[in-house]
C-alpha cells in the first residue's frame, strides 16, 4: 500500500485547506483511513478517521471544523479543514489499515503511512 499526501500550505487563521491522500487502487475500499498530525516537539496526534463503510471519528479539537471523506473511485481520502487556527499548524499524515473501532484514534493501529504534508496557519 502506497499513500501520497498533498494539499498542505500556508494559510491565515480562519482560512481553509483541503488535504488529499492518494492510495494504491482498492486501498480505501478495504482499509480504514485516518489523518494524524505532529507539531514540532510534540507527539503525533489523532485528527480524524473514516472506518468502513463510512463511519467518521474526530478529535475534539477539530470537531465541527474538519471533515474527512473518501472517494473509492479515485482511491483518495480528503480532509477538509475550515476555520483553521494557529494551533492546527503541524505536519499532517494520512494512514490506512485494518483498524478496529476501539483503535481508530491510535497511530500504531495503522500500518501504512504517507509521507506527510505541512500545514502552517498564521495568526
Amino acid at each position: 500500500v502506497q499513500l501520497q499526501a498533498s494539499g498542505g500550505g500556508l494559510v491565515q487563521a480562519g482560512g481553509s485547506l483541503r488535504l488529499s491522500c492518494a492510495a494504491s487502487p482498492g486501498t480505501f475500499s478495504s482499509y480504514s483511513a485516518g489523518w494524524f498530525r505532529q507539531a514540532p516537539g510534540k507527539e503525533r496526534e489523532f485528527v480524524a478517521a473514516i472506518k468502513l463503510p463510512s463511519t467518521t471519528y474526530y478529535a475534539d479539537s477539530v470537531k465541527g471544523r474538519f471533515t474527512i471523506s473518501r472517494d473509492n473511485a479515485k482511491n483518495t481520502i480528503y480532509l477538509l479543514m475550515n476555520g483553521l487556527k494557529p494551533e492546527d499548524t503541524a505536519v499532517y499524515y494520512c494512514a490506512a489499515g485494518r483498524v478496529i473501532t476501539s483503535s481508530v484514534r491510535t497511530a500504531r493501529a495503522y500500518n501504512n503511512w504517507g509521507q506527510g504534508t505541512q500545514v502552517t496557519v498564521s495568526s
